[in-house]
């Protein structure tokens, strides 16, 4: 097994995390840019009142997101076991 290879599926296995938590993080973004308007606007500085909407949006976006992110790995996992009788010769 060269350095190359190892590299590349380290870069894989990076890009595969951004691209899984990626539909989390706009949600959370979204929501929290929301919040924030909203208690600059009403000038309620209530620090619940930023955590939950975006536990509850978030916690959606997993569910909606979640056949998505199981196929993504199970394609992923397949490649790499699938490739291990390439890397021991």
């Amino acid at each position: 097994m060269n350095p190359n290879l190892v590299i590349n599926y380290g870069k894989e296995a990076l890009e595969m995390i951004l691209m899984l938590s990626l539909p989390m993080l706009i949600v959370a973004l979204v929501v929290g840019v929301a919040i924030s308007l909203f208690q600059a606007v009403t000038q309620i500085q209530e620090m619940t009142l930023t955590f939950v909407p975006k536990i509850i949006a978030v916690f959606i976006a997993m569910v909606i997101a979640a056949p998505w992110i199981v196929e993504t790995l199970v394609s992923y996992t397949r490649r790499l076991f699938e490739a291990i009788p390439s890397l021991l010769s």
